[in-house]
């Protein structure tokens, strides 16, 4: 095989047979073979399968019954696939065009380069297939604060939130990814130092279907983005910065209602704990549940170190309040910041430790503590 094109999809069965030929038309020239990675809950395995009995080129299906790692997961099970080293990585509802396949792959001949990412960005590139001014803005608003944050492995490409690129596979560790969201050019280019080119490309409007783009997917890139810059804290902090302002904006509603500030806490905590660690299970230490504790029993252990941990602050707290006379949201922010550090430590190293992990001496409690703040990051 010359390319592997690969297709994540989920519900685009109607867009299936008309992708499929537009591929095989603008890669007669090469051998090519398609991989759909399908997490769908409708009949698209069963058209992709329906296509492929037909086409003119080979066409794979793995339907994933249990999705790992969102799109993400997908792209990187496409790659663990491919028959070919160069791979391209396509939506499956034609706002990528299979025509420009070609101009990737010319661009990758060129041999001075590891990844080639079709860009909305640059040159003729265009991206207004985007659903409406809002989708526009947070395109480039997003692009702008990856390219922030990512300064120096960005440096080379304008649009690095596409999710329209060809990789040679042979030049990244797939072992070391870690996809937690539906930008894997991000987790490629943030993860290992890769030598970047880049094509325009006029991002299209859908063909059918409706389009996945939510809040909830813009809360993962959100804590997906957080995570690589700078490893797991930040996306603890960032969890517990919502929890913070729930947690002062609950003091201020009940306040204001007449009830005391340490009532009024009391019942901030409490619901800010429930809600920081439902966030913290799907978001900060997902790929840690399989080998920790049940879930009762990591709940059990959350809820306890943090009200005990309310315990000790809530009277500084008071004491803030009657003796130094903070206000009590000014109190409440104080305090709350100073309890994240051991809030941290404790479920990176209890509340989420491996079933049968012995106790650790002091340099693994270290090292451990270090891995999990520290990766992964940008070096």
């Amino acid at each position: 095989m010359d390319l592997t094109v690969i297709v994540p999809t989920y519900n685009e069965s109607l867009n299936v047979a008309e992708l499929v030929r537009r591929i095989t038309a603008a890669t007669s020239h090469f051998q090519t073979e398609i991989i759909f990675v399908d997490d769908s809950s409708d009949d698209t395995p069963d058209v992709v399968r329906r296509v492929a009995s037909s086409a003119g080129v080979p066409v794979r299906l793995l339907h994933r019954e249990t999705p790992v790692g969102g799109l993400g997961g997908a792209v990187l099970a496409g790659l663990r696939m491919a028959q070919s080293d160069v791979c391209v990585v396509m939506d499956g509802d034609l706002q990528h065009p299979p025509e420009d396949i070609p101009r990737l792959y010319e661009r990758y001949l060129s041999d001075d380069c590891d990844v080639v990412v079709a860009s909305r960005y640059t040159g003729q590139g265009s991206a207004d297939g985007l659903a409406g001014a809002v989708r526009t803005f947070v395109s480039r608003a997003s692009t702008l604060l990856t390219k922030a944050m990512f300064p120096l492995r960005l440096r080379n490409c304008s649009d690095p939130m596409t999710g329209f690129f060809l990789v040679d596979r042979r030049r990244i560790d797939l072992e070391t990814l870690r996809p937690r969201g539906f930008k894997i050019l991000l987790e490629l280019l943030a993860r290992q130092p890769l030598r970047v080119a880049e094509i325009s490309f006029a991002f299209a409007d859908r063909l059918a279907g409706d389009s996945k783009a939510s809040f909830r997917q813009g809360i993962f890139f959100l804590t997906q983005l957080a995570a690589l810059r700078f490893g797991k804290m930040s996306a603890f902090a960032l969890i517990g910065a919502f929890g913070a302002l729930l947690n002062i904006a609950i003091v201020w509603a009940l306040t204001g209602a007449g009830v005391g500030y340490i009532f009024a806490a009391i019942i901030a905590a409490e619901t800010t704990i429930v809600g920081n660690f439902l966030l913290q299970e799907r978001f900060v230490f997902g790929e840690m549940r399989d080998q920790a504790s049940g879930a009762w029993s990591r709940f059990g252990k959350s809820f306890a170190f943090n009200n005990a941990e309310a315990v000790i602050r809530i009277p500084i707290l008071a004491l803030m309040v009657e003796t130094w006379h903070f206000s009590a949201v000014v109190a409440t922010a104080i305090t709350l910041a100073v309890a994240f550090l051991a809030r941290f430590m404790f479920h990176s190293l209890v509340v989420y430790a491996p079933k049968d992990g012995r106790a650790a001496t002091r340099q693994r409690t270290l090292d451990a503590l270090d891995a999990q703040v520290a990766r992964p990051g940008e070096l």
